[in-house]
């Protein structure tokens, strides 16, 4: 994952001296998009541009221009076009031009602002929302986390991890969730895992009725889909809107390989968030 602003104004006040090394263009095949940030200080380092000897050698220039303490009198950034192939021997063909900057205010007053993949709407604090959350936390998104009942709490390495990854996690205990569902953005994605099936099911007539989601889906059976549409087209939800919901989730092909369980499901879920995510504008298919 990219360096976020979060990241950077954390390390700020901790008043760490780094560099911001960013992928200012690309051409061809390379490991990640223009616009990738990583933080390097003299001992750490934050985010990735992609890995590999172009990271490594991104690095090794970053803490030369630390140990320096002259690097950036000339000129406040340094930058340098480099030919994945020739230049560093790996195997993508394409090239990228790099800058370092020193880690200030002035570049933290700049930072480009995020655009999530996508934004969620989970209903569900069990076993497989939480181990959704956990693989989420490594991807751009936001998450809007629901459950109805009062003993739901955040992950517990919330209250020790200072990471502004968590930030991206809103946490709501509701005891009536499907009224939240009003206020989902059109384009939004949204979850239902929750603990009850008639709860699952209200839920789920709010989010269809809506019919301007990016996606709805529901943990469960296609036998439970057909009992819970049943009863909502006997309700007057219009037929065109149950299509939309997805159940079984998760992508196709997990059959066989221990797909009941929760960090299984959780993963083949995400893969399906990001293939839908990146089938709309606002998300790149990479």
């Amino acid at each position: 994952m990219s360096a976020t602003r979060a990241d950077a104004l954390r390390w700020l006040r901790e008043e760490r001296l780094a560099v911001l090394v960013e992928l200012v263009q690309v051409r061809g095949s390379v490991p990640r998009e223009a616009g990738t940030r990583m933080l390097v200080a003299a001992n750490d380092a934050c985010g990735t541009i992609g890995g590999g000897h172009l990271e490594h050698e991104a690095i090794l220039e970053a803490r030369a221009l630390l140990r320096d303490g002259q690097g950036f009198v000339a000129a406040p950034e340094l930058r340098r076009c480099l030919s994945l192939g020739p230049s560093l021997g790996q195997c993508c063909g394409g090239s990228v031009e790099l800058s370092w900057r020193p880690l200030d205010a002035a570049v933290l007053e700049a930072w480009p602002p995020a655009t999530p993949r996508f934004c969620l709407q989970l209903h569900g604090a069990g076993h497989v929302g939480r181990a959704l959350v956990r693989i989420l936390l490594a991807v751009p998104c936001r998450i809007h986390w629901i459950d109805a009942r009062q003993t739901f709490e955040p992950l517990p390495e919330a209250q020790s991890d200072p990471s502004p990854r968590l930030a991206q996690v809103q946490v709501h205990q509701c005891e009536e969730p499907q009224s939240l569902v009003a206020h989902a953005q059109p384009g939004d994605l949204v979850l239902i895992a929750t603990h009850r099936h008639d709860l699952d099911e209200r839920i789920a007539a709010e989010a269809l009725q809506r019919n301007d989601l990016g996606w709805v889906g529901m943990i469960g059976s296609a036998t439970k889909r057909a009992r819970i549409l049943r009863r909502l087209l006997h309700r007057g939800l219009p037929p065109e809107h149950s299509r939309a919901l997805v159940c079984p989730i998760g992508i196709s092909g997990c059959e066989g390989v221990g797909a009941k369980e929760p960090g299984v499901i959780a993963l083949a879920v995400a893969a399906q968030l990001l293939q839908t995510s990146a089938r709309s504008a606002r998300a790149p298919d990479r």
